[in-house]
């Protein structure tokens, strides 16, 4: 009697789950059955199918649906053979020790760079309980006064997902919770997501600072490393602020920037959405919503998601083509129409290549062209859409991981117009040079323009013509620069020989003679 019973009670449990399976959407269903964690995504779904919870059990489902590509990377400093070069930047007390540090190191071993070590698969080690403790907080969070009117969508993008980019897991929602529960007793009353991210700013702003040092720690910081660093990068930043206002409802957005275009460097932010729906951006620990600006020029801007967000032009790139970093991925979307203004454009292109499936818009920084957004390839042109105005780009295809020009660069001004710079050797002209990068002020007293080069110091003259080419090299001796001769309607670069200096800048020549910067 007592085999009879379990058999039949096992035949009902295999019945229920079969049931279950038939009702569980497939992205889920497919993610589950194929997890190493497969016991600990069955356990949660079990957990609110139990609670009978649709809308608890629906998060739960969009968690593990987006969770394919979710981890913790971890990066390391290599030599050009690939060996691991040990590197603590906590052990320079600042950003020039740190650099200089490097540079020693760069002597020794030849070009570094940091490569990817290890990646820690969210859904290889997610737990149910971590699962389960998220989306309780997060629905918490919703019921307060100033996250009500958030929509479910909005919900899951913008307080449910977990983690802000590629940091360690960590439990940040109770936390946090519990850091605010005072001001969240205070603020009972309030409507205003403003007035909470800004309040929570304010206590970040306390104790966590911008620290350069972290530009050479490439591994994004989880919570217990910020607590205990109170210092981090712009993407720490971002993360931080994800954490604090997420857990107790306010909406935080992570956009960035991949490459600036009239400067090094690239940058993040946060932003989140007023009481209205429209998004106001700021920096986490360090300006309040209203407070904050992007001050360098933009050619996009993209928004981090949780939902996978396929484009379709990325479906054509064919499998053994690489695609260029920030590009890869399938968890951002373009907002740059909510910055800067934009248009969508068709490029000339006079490079053609069979092997290419897709073409590529690039940016000038720090010294190199750098991919920032794919188009699709029609009738012998490129088709790219919402390009930031007044910056100059070069159309390219992207090969064995290498850029080779497909057409010439041109300036988007900011009248929407395209001006291509095809280097016209009929009709030359003579230039003086006044700097490398965008400095020249005017002198107040004489109207006199000064000179930013360096005495004694030798420059080299390049002009764009599917590579730099060289137009010859001058000794600065205090005066302007003078080259004679050179083809116009081209874009030029200024390098001081022999420099490392990666800001130097492009530059195309004003009718009346004067260096235009990009």
């Amino acid at each position: 009697m007592k085999k009879i019973f379990i058999f039949s009670f096992l035949f009902f449990i295999i019945l229920f789950y079969g049931c279950v399976k038939r009702n569980i959407p497939a992205n889920v269903l497919n993610t589950v059955e194929d997890s190493k964690n497969r016991d600990e995504f069955e356990k949660a779904i079990k957990h609110y199918l139990h609670e009978n919870d649709s809308l608890k059990l629906k998060s739960l489902y969009f968690l593990i649906e987006n969770i394919e590509d979710r981890g913790y990377v971890v990066f390391k400093l290599v030599d050009s053979a690939e060996n691991k070069i040990d590197f603590n930047i906590f052990d320079y007390e600042d950003y020039e020790r740190l650099s200089e540090a490097l540079d020693s190191i760069e002597q020794k071993y030849g070009t570094i760079d940091f490569k990817v070590d290890t990646i820690i698969k969210d859904k290889d080690i997610i737990t149910s309980d971590f699962l389960i403790e998220n989306i309780e907080f997060a629905f918490k969070a919703w019921n307060l006064p100033w996250a009500k009117n958030l929509s479910f969508e909005n919900f899951c993008e913008y307080i449910l997902s977990y983690r802000g980019s590629e940091e360690p897991l960590s439990r940040w929602r109770k936390y946090f919770f519990e850091r605010y529960s005072k001001l969240i007793d205070s603020l009972k009353y309030n409507d205003d997501p403003l007035l909470v991210a800004t309040k929570i700013n304010n206590d970040l702003k306390e104790w966590f600072k911008f620290d350069p040092r972290f530009y050479l720690h490439p591994t994004d910081q989880g919570l217990d490393e910020m607590l205990n660093n109170k210092s981090g990068r712009c993407e720490d930043m971002t993360n931080l602020a994800i954490y604090a206002m997420r857990s107790v409802g306010v909406p935080v957005l992570s956009d960035y920037v991949p490459y600036w275009a009239n400067t090094s460097n690239n940058h993040a932010w946060n932003a989140t959405i007023d009481k209205e729906g429209k998004v106001i951006p700021f920096m986490g620990a360090e300006k309040n919503p209203g407070e904050y600006s992007l001050s360098n020029r933009i050619a996009k801007v993209y928004r981090k998601t949780f939902l996978k967000n396929e484009n379709p032009i990325k479906a054509k790139i064919k499998d053994y083509e690489k695609i260029p970093r920030y590009l890869g991925g399938n968890s951002y979307i373009d907002v740059t129409d909510e910055y800067v203004k934009t248009k969508d454009i068709f490029v000339e292109l006079n490079n053609f290549k069979d092997s290419a499936s897709v073409v590529y818009l690039c940016v000038f920084n720090a010294g190199d062209w750098k991919p920032i957004h794919f188009g699709e390839l029609q009738d012998g042109k490129g088709f790219f859409t919402k390009m930031g105005l007044d910056v100059a780009y070069l159309p390219i295809y992207y090969l064995d991981e290498k850029i080779i020009p497909a057409g010439f660069p041109f300036i988007l001004t900011y009248e929407g117009e395209q001006e291509y710079l095809k280097p016209d050797s009929n009709k030359l002209i003579n230039v003086k040079l006044y700097s490398t990068t965008k400095r020249i002020v005017q002198n107040a007293t004489d109207n006199v323009k000064k000179v930013f080069l360096e005495k004694d110091k030798f420059y080299e003259l390049f002009y764009w013509n599917d590579k730099w080419v060289s137009l010859g090299v001058r000794e600065s001796k205090g005066e302007p620069l003078e080259f004679n001769n050179i083809p116009s309607n081209s874009l030029y670069r200024l390098v001081e020989v022999n420099s490392n200096d990666e800001e130097e800048r492009i530059f195309t020549i004003g009718k009346d003679g004067s260096q235009i910067w990009w």
